[in-house]
């Protein structure tokens, strides 16, 4: 072949690879369009069920209770006032400039969590950015997505209010409610461990949360101390606000039950660290309860990730299901009482095999004094998926006897078993201070990623999403027996075993209450 032949060629055979890779993209693009329609048609079918459904939950209401018709139509028109404004928002095109932005109060490797004033309503909340090419290239698409359709799809007074969801060319985010009080994580290091009572309490109000998001078939996969978040009074509520990166598994991949573990490893089979690198280790609980305490905040917000909540059957690639949830609790329970985590070592791969050779490593040391009903409900939490309890419903946890002064539907109704300090809704004094390594973005459009010329663009369609309970009322005449709004009706309660049951509550202009307890199959949600 002569030299004009060889080039001829070379030309049509990159052509042809540009026009492969044109279909490719075009191909995603018409999947892109088409999933848009479909979500835009979907939303907009459900916003309708949902605004017949509000409506007719105030009229029953209404009907059921004694106030003056002046006053029954003063509600009537709140409420399609609140609808009127809710559709105007929907149309909005939101953006990073509806917001001041504040102090930065988590930080991880695909983004950062920041304090933020909405600048229409002069409402605190925390928003949280994440970096689409990140998450397009480290594989944690579905992870983000996930994240975003439990916060919009779960109504729960149990886990982190979401109010916005949007993205631009460049990043996601999510804005959701600020809970000031900090997390479980920073607790835990300030006061090393916890008595029995004030763990008890939080470990009941987890029990609730992960019940909350079982009931509709979602595994967190990632329960930690760093996402049981406190509010101004001291309640939890549970998010995923930690941004670190994910465990990369694929070191872990031989993982085996049946592997024996070398004889470094095996250093810890007594409870104790490995090697401090001087050739001695750690043998008191002490020493490692303040080593643990050292690198706790460095482990969380690392690079790497911390595996040492995370279920056996999860690192053995066997398959899981909702029960590694209540592992995760069993060691953050452990941690509580004792000051550690049970299977803590420096190394995250002997952590990992410590967690798969738990029978040989979960050790309470002589010195912790645990009560027998907590050591119990550790031991039945942290073992093998068959045994565990929780594998059969929350229920199991709750008729443990180390909660039998637990009332369950009080839970959220009496003061916090620890109150944490808050001056002011823009107090961050209960979350780790970060500098500013970038300035905050500037203006930027919010309009040229809907025409999808990013690739990245087409992993996030139909990621807006907004909040109904971010409309608020001019005269709070909606007022729910949780302390919030019951615009958005939560889905799960503790108030009924039989049944789910909700006690809403609503307050005329006179100081009058209208109050009404129905059940699941009549709300919208």
């Amino acid at each position: 072949m002569d030299p004009e032949d060889k080039v001829a060629a070379m030309v049509e055979e990159e052509e042809e690879e540009l026009e492969e890779q044109m279909d490719s993209l075009t191909l995603e693009r018409v999947a892109a369009a088409k999933k848009f329609i479909e979500d835009h048609y979907k939303s907009h079918m459900k916003d309708m069920q949902e605004r017949r459904e509000r409506r007719q939950l105030l009229e029953k209401m209404i009907a059921n209770s004694d106030v003056s018709e002046e006053e029954q139509m003063n509600l009537l028109i709140e409420l399609q006032r609140k609808e009127t404004e809710y559709m105007r928002l929907k149309r909005h095109k939101i953006s990073v400039d509806d917001f001041d932005l504040l102090t930065i109060i988590g930080r991880g490797a695909f983004g950062e969590v920041r304090l933020c004033r909405e600048k229409i309503s002069g409402k605190i909340y925390a928003m949280k950015k994440l970096k689409k090419s990140e998450m397009v290239s480290r594989g944690q698409v579905e992870h983000v997505r996930a994240e975003r359709n439990l916060l919009a799809e779960v109504a729960s007074h149990f886990i982190v209010k979401l109010y916005y969801s949007f993205q631009d060319a460049e990043y996601l985010y999510l804005v959701m409610e600020y809970l000031p009080g900090g997390d479980i994580m920073t607790l835990l290091i300030r006061e090393e461990t916890l008595t029995e009572t004030v763990a008890r309490f939080y470990i009941a109000q987890s029990v609730l949360a992960i019940e909350s998001i079982h009931k509709h078939n979602y595994v967190h996969r990632d329960i930690k101390p760093d996402n049981l978040l406190l509010d101004k009074n001291g309640h939890m509520k549970l998010s995923d606000f930690g941004l670190c990166k994910p465990l990369n598994f694929e070191n872990l991949s031989c993982m085996n039950a049946k592997e024996p573990m070398n004889e470094s490893e095996l250093l810890d089979a007594n409870g104790c660290l490995p090697d401090k690198g001087d050739g001695s280790s750690w043998k008191s609980p002490l020493e490692q309860m303040q080593h643990w305490q050292m690198n706790r905040r460095t482990l969380a917000f690392s690079t790497v990730g911390t595996p040492d909540y995370i279920a056996p059957e999860i690192l053995l690639k066997k398959g899981y299901g909702l029960e590694c949830d209540w592992w995760s609790l069993g060691a953050i329970m452990y941690e509580m009482l004792v000051g550690y985590a049970p299977f803590y070592s420096d190394n995250p791969i002997t952590t990992c095999r410590k967690i798969v050779h738990w029978r040989n490593h979960l050790i309470f040391p002589n010195d912790v004094r645990v009560s027998p009903e907590a050591r119990d409900l550790i031991r039945r939490l942290l073992c093998d998926v068959e045994n565990r309890l929780g594998s059969n419903g929350a229920e199991e946890i709750k008729a443990h006897p180390w909660f039998n002064d637990i009332q369950w539907d009080k839970l959220y109704d009496i003061d916090a078993a620890y109150k944490p300090e808050v001056n002011g809704e823009l107090d961050t004094q209960n979350f780790i201070k970060y500098d500013e390594v970038d300035p905050p973005p500037a203006k930027c459009s919010y309009g040229a990623w809907r025409k999808l010329r990013n690739p990245n663009d087409l992993s996030f369609v139909g990621y807006t999403y907004k909040n109904f309970e971010a409309v608020k009322g001019s005269n709070k005449s909606f007022e729910k027996k949780w302390g919030a709004s019951p615009d958005r009706l939560s889905t799960d309660s503790p108030m009924s075993d039989s049944g789910v049951e909700y006690s809403l509550k609503y307050t005329t202009d006179e100081g009058r209450v209208l109050e009404r307890t129905t059940s699941a199959d009549t709300l919208p949600y």
